[in-house]
């Protein structure tokens, strides 16, 4: 199983659906308005994502770290 930094997993929990194609669209969308270290993180976490099956995606908790 992959592991996913933190921030990885905050980015992520912003674009996740569920399902793991929204997922790529939605980032892929937002790419051209992140600015240069955001897009490595987005391209980073992707490059993750896309190693797992849809069975390990639909597995996998993505969830937005706490502020606290």
């Amino acid at each position: 199983m992959i592991r996913l930094t933190v921030e990885e997993e905050n980015l992520l929990s912003i674009y996740d659906t569920g399902s793991k194609r929204e997922l790529f669209e939605r980032v892929n969308a937002a790419l051209p308005f992140m600015d240069g270290d955001m897009q490595e993180l987005a391209v980073r976490a992707l490059q993750k994502i896309d190693a797992l099956t849809e069975a390990e995606f639909a597995g996998l908790a993505v969830f937005a770290a706490d502020d606290e």
